[in-house]
C-alpha cells in the first residue's frame, strides 16, 4: 500500500488515498462512518490488489480527509470523480451500504464509471415507512447540531448492532474515531433520500452494475438489492454465500473479479 496521498475535489477540499496494486483501476467507496482506517476497505485492498489497482480513499470528513460546509451531496460526487481523475478518467467502482447509494447518484450524474459493484445499499424504507426515515434523519441532524456526537453515532449503529457490541466500541479506541466523523452520517442520510429505491435516478444509469447481497444479512437487505437490480436498466442481482453487511470482505473478492474483468 502506497503511502497517504492527497487530490483536490472541486470545492478545494483535500482528499486521502490509498493505491496499491497492478491492474484495471478499481475505487472503493466506503460506508456509513467508515475510512481507510475503520472498516473493510484496507481488508479488501489487501485481497484485491492482485488483480486490480485499488484505490480506497478518506470520504470528506473522516481519516485524513478535509471538509467544507455547507455540504451537498454533490460535493461527494466531485470527491469521487477526483478520484476517477487520478485513476486514468475512467474506472470500476465498489460501493459499500450508503457508499453504494452514493455511487448510484454519481453513475446517474455521469461520472465517468466503467462498470459498478453496490453491496447492499440500505434503502430499507423500500419495504417499510418512509415518514420512519425522515424522522430518524431529522432526529440524528439534531443530535448532531446540538453536538452530540457520541450519542448520534450510538443511536445510528443501534438500527444494525446489539446494545451489547455497541457498549464494548464505546469502552475500545475505535469510540473517538467514531465519534470524530459522526457529523458525516448526516452526509450518508442525504444520499440515502427517504429511504426508498431511486428509481428514477436508477434509470438513467446504463452502466452495467452487479448489485450484491450476502446470504447471512436481513432479508430486508436481501430483497431491497435484488429490487434495485431489478430497476436497473443494466442490474443483475447476486446472492453471495456466507457473507452478511458486517462480516470480513474476503468472499466478495472473486465475485468482483469475475463481474468487473470477465
Amino acid at each position: 500500500m502506497n503511502a497517504t496521498t492527497t487530490v483536490t475535489s472541486a470545492d478545494g477540499t483535500q482528499i486521502a488515498y490509498y493505491r496499491s496494486g497492478t491492474g484495471p483501476p478499481l475505487i472503493v467507496v466506503d460506508g456509513a462512518l467508515c475510512s481507510y482506517g475503520f472498516g473493510p476497505a484496507a481488508e479488501l485492498v489487501d485481497v484485491l490488489s492482485p488483480h486490480f489497482t485499488v484505490y480506497a480513499y478518506d470520504r470528506r470528513g473522516r481519516g485524513a480527509s478535509g471538509d467544507k460546509q455547507p455540504f451537498h451531496v454533490d460535493r461527494e460526487i466531485e470527491d469521487l470523480d477526483a478520484l476517477i481523475a487520478v485513476a486514468g478518467g475512467t474506472a470500476f467502482v465498489y460501493g459499500i451500504s450508503s457508499g453504494a447509494a452514493l455511487v448510484l447518484h454519481a453513475a446517474a450524474r455521469g461520472s465517468a464509471v466503467i462498470k459498478m459493484v453496490l453491496f447492499e445499499p440500505p434503502f430499507t424504507a423500500e419495504f417499510g415507512d418512509p415518514a420512519e426515515v425522515n424522522n430518524e434523519h431529522a432526529i440524528l441532524d439534531e443530535m448532531l447540531a446540538a453536538g452530540q456526537h457520541g450519542a448520534a453515532v450510538e443511536r445510528f449503529l443501534s438500527y444494525m448492532m446489539p446494545p451489547e457490541v455497541i457498549t464494548g466500541m464505546r469502552e475500545s479506541p475505535v469510540w473517538s474515531t467514531l465519534e470524530s466523523a459522526a457529523p458525516t452520517i448526516a452526509y450518508d442520510n442525504a444520499s440515502m433520500g427517504d429511504g426508498t429505491i431511486p428509481r428514477g435516478t436508477a434509470r438513467m444509469v446504463d452502466t452495467p452494475t452487479l448489485v450484491v447481497a450476502g446470504d447471512e444479512s436481513p432479508a430486508e437487505l436481501r430483497h431491497v438489492a435484488k429490487a434495485l437490480a431489478d430497476a436497473l436498466p443494466a442490474g443483475r442481482y447476486r446472492e453471495v454465500g456466507g457473507l452478511s453487511h458486517t462480516s470480513a470482505p474476503q468472499p466478495l473478492a472473486p465475485v468482483l473479479r469475475e463481474f468487473l474483468i470477465a
